[in-house]
């Protein structure tokens, strides 16, 4: 089992001087030979890979903090922090670097920070600096002080002995002593003074001295100290405001008391660095970032002694969705679990994920399927921000749940449209609330963060059933606003949220391929949205022509004869014309959308669209693109006329009523020519394979002769020849180089010229009719012999 002692989570500082967790392992000491020295390592504790190797350099400043820190900087702007899961541990680290480094393991900081010039740099780089000496602590000499503490903060090691003062002598105590004294006497001056020494101690950047002035007994000192800016003409009331306006509410009592202590000592810091510093310039921000570390290991610690509290989170749930649970309670529960989740976000993404399962297996989706639906702003804010933590984090936890509901039949209780209606009722006339949900729903209906595995695929489930219970919901808006020929509501209100749900739509046809395409043909979407062009809001109408433009852009056959079949370019080409040639954005995205449909060459709407609207577009030359569709269009016709000449002569065919296939009759045509290429090629084969085929045509001949006869006389048919005394059934010799065989042809017809005899089949036609033609018999079965055709040699 591995050491408890050395097992440690790894923190990065990164450009927003936030702190990121890089990961939970085990921290050892080694030496490394490429680094040709001693070096930390961390190794993940999940699959052992290497999260830290970092060699510790001579001339390193390491800082330990709240006992289970160690804290450091590695280059310009890259710090690192081990948070140490015991005390133990972190003192053999820190007693590892400091031995490395040569210096006592009692001290908090192993090398002064140098970052100053060059000049001060080889001032103040001795060791053998003396102490600072701190004057006597009274009223009277604080103005002394004062500058005692500005002087020291240019250089790193003045001010680290200046901080190692400070915590040996217990001055800060001190000093808060004589504030009470101060302000017991109201001198002003003096209280003016203690403020920039307690600013100037923040600067120096101290985890000790923080600790001691975030004591109990001394935070709310600290805060009064802080009051009195002599850049205010009055104090402010900061310390009447942490006592008496913010208090702490235990919606569900907390029986540890050290997460209590704790949770109060976060809010305090968190005030005082929020609102009772001044705002650092620009040069003092890095000065600060003790402090913003102190309150995010808070933070962290809090998440994890609340997470342990078994009792109190079932609790929590059970209460919120309890129906007995009144309002106020409810509020005050919702505003916890919001707070709760915040903190969570410091959490690194493997607890991150266990604590949203935890929330999750305690019933969090159903109590904000309570919570989102009530008509406190306070409550409902809150529940829109808790549920867009966890779909931030994860939306496939929340699609599983949506999947697994237990009631789908009754769409109304679904929580897909529990959002989707909160985004539609939403009062406020900005829509803020609407907008948050509006992006929770496109983060859920997201392919690229869906699953697919082996057994089944996420997105073919979770979309299946959101447009079977959900799609109706979220276009009912849409729907109900085109009945007519023109938008029925015109209000800034009802723009906007048919904005949000135009901009959804959208997105669903860029992703939802099949789903969106099946929804819009069989409702007619398309119809009703570009009623939506003649909203008197302009960005409105875009809203519309980008989603027409997002179907186009598909370029999907399906919806090309949607669009053609439905004449729904002609909406759009109404609004260019209201437009009336105003150069704006709505003039540019209509364009640009023919201007695809030239450029991808797509026929059937380019073809539409010259046809129907050349004519209205012709003056419109500003641009080339309706010019270049008309004249595509017009090449286009010409060729078709030139096609439809040459296949006129085919239209006879139809008058046979014994025609086939006009497949067929191609595979015949092309065994024709092929027949004909062997001849060529084999004439002296073909010669004596045609006598021989001529004898077998002369005997079979006379057999459907004798079945033609007994056939007319069975059925009483009589037989009619054609116009030109041709047989309407001819039997074809098949040149085969395996097999002499008699195949029956296709039906064959004469087209008479006067020039020209046309050949049809395998056979010549004269090109009069014979005096002793006899009369055929209609039954395709039999040919007098006399008229049989002879094979082409």
């Amino acid at each position: 089992m591995a050491d408890t002692r050395r097992r440690v989570k790894l923190y990065a500082l990164n450009a927003d001087r936030q702190w990121d967790d890089r990961g939970t392992g085990h921290v050892s000491s080694s030496f490394v030979d490429k680094f040709k020295g001693t070096s930390l390592l961390v190794r993940a504790e999940s699959d052992g890979s290497l999260l830290l190797e970092s060699k510790i350099h001579p001339d390193t400043a390491y800082q330990k903090q709240q006992e289970t820190l160690i804290v450091w900087s590695e280059g310009e702007n890259y710090d690192l922090a081990l948070s140490f899961q015991e005390k133990a541990g972190c003192d053999e680290i820190w007693e590892k670097i400091c031995q490395v480094q040569g210096k006592d393991p009692s001290v908090e900081i192993t090398q002064d920070i140098v970052e100053e010039s060059e000049d001060e740099r080889y001032e103040d780089v001795s060791d053998t600096a003396p102490p600072i000496e701190l004057p006597p602590c009274d009223i009277g000499r604080l103005e002394e002080i004062s500058e005692l503490i500005s002087s020291c903060l240019p250089s790193p090691i003045r001010r680290e002995k200046l901080a190692v003062a400070l915590e040996s002598d217990n001055y800060i105590r001190k000093l808060i002593e004589v504030f009470h004294t101060c302000e017991d006497l109201e001198n002003i001056d003096s209280l003016h003074q203690l403020y920039e020494i307690f600013k100037n101690i923040f600067l120096l950047n101290k985890n000790a001295l923080f600790e001691v002035m975030f004591a109990d007994d001394t935070i709310f000192d600290v805060v009064g100290i802080l009051e009195y800016d002599p850049s205010s003409p009055n104090p402010k009331q900061h310390r009447d405001y942490l006592r008496n306006v913010s208090r702490f509410k235990e919606v569900i009592p907390i029986t540890n008391t050290e997460l209590v202590n704790k949770i109060h000592q976060t809010y305090r810091v968190q005030y005082i660095q929020d609102a009772v510093l001044p705002t650092p310039s620009v040069f003092e921000e890095n000065m600060l970032s003790t402090l913003s570390s102190f309150i995010f290991f808070n933070k962290v610690e809090i998440v994890s002694l609340l997470q342990e509290e078994e009792k109190f989170l079932a609790e929590l749930f059970v209460q919120l969705t309890d129906e007995t649970t009144d309002d106020e309670k409810r509020k005050d529960l919702v505003l916890f679990l919001k707070e709760f989740c915040t903190f969570s976000q410091t959490l690194q993404p493997q607890s991150r994920e266990t604590f949203f399962k935890t929330l999750l297996s305690l019933g969090a989706l159903q109590a904000l399927e309570i919570t989102l639906g009530m008509d406190d702003q306070t409550i409902k804010s809150a529940s829109i921000d808790i549920l867009s933590y966890i779909v931030d984090f994860s939306p496939p936890m929340v699609r599983e749940y949506v999947l697994q509901q237990s009631n789908p039949q009754d769409d109304d209780q679904l929580i897909i449209n529990i959002i989707i209606e909160q985004m539609i009722c939403d009062l406020d006339p900005d829509l803020g609330g609407a907008v948050q949900l509006s992006g929770i729903l496109k983060l859920l209906l997201d392919p690229d963060n869906m699953l697919v595995t082996v057994n089944k695929s996420e997105k073919t489930d979770f979309l299946n059933f959101f447009y079977k219970h959900c799609m109706h919901v979220l276009i009912a808006p849409v729907l109900a606003n085109t009945a007519g020929d023109k938008p029925s509501k015109e209000d800034s209100q009802t723009a906007q949220l048919l904005g949000l749900i135009m901009e959804l739509l959208t997105f669903c046809v860029e992703h939802h391929t099949y789903h969106i395409k099946n929804y819009i043909l069989h409702k007619d979407l398309l119809r009703r949205i570009l009623v939506l062009l003649k909203s008197k809001h302009t960005f409105l109408v875009l809203c519309a022509v980008r989603f027409m433009r997002k179907i186009i852009g598909l370029k999907d056959e399906f919806y090309n004869r949607y669009i053609i079949n439905g004449n729904l370019v002609a909406p759009v080409i109404d609004s260019f014309k209201r437009n009336n040639g105003r150069y704006n954005l709505l003039d540019s995205a209509i364009l640009e959308m023919f201007e695809f449909i030239k450029t991808e060459d797509m026929k059937s709407l380019g073809t539409y669209v010259a046809e129907m609207f050349g004519k209205a577009l012709e003056k419109v030359d500003y641009v080339q693109t309706f010019k270049s569709l008309r004249l595509r269009f017009e090449q286009t016709q010409d060729k078709l006329k030139d096609r439809s000449s040459l296949e006129s002569v085919s239209a006879v065919l139809r008058n046979n009523r014994f025609r086939r296939d006009a497949r067929q009759l191609d595979e015949d045509e092309e065994m024709w020519f092929n027949e004909e290429d062997e001849m060529e090629d084999n004439e002296s084969m073909n010669d004596s394979m045609s006598r021989k085929l001529d004898a077998e045509f002369d005997q079979i001949g006379k057999m459907l002769d004798k079945k033609g006869r007994e056939t007319e006389e069975k059925e009483n048919l009589r037989a009619v020849p054609n116009k030109t005394g041709s047989p309407i059934l001819n039997i074809r010799k098949v040149n085969s180089p395996t097999s002499n065989s008699v195949q029956p042809l296709s039906p064959t017809v004469e087209v008479k010229s006067p020039t020209l005899t046309r050949k049809v089949g395998l056979v010549d036609y004269p090109d009069e009719d014979s005096d002793d033609e006899e009369e055929e018999d209609d039954d395709t079965s039999g040919v007098p012999v006399s008229k049989r055709p002879r094979l082409n040699t």
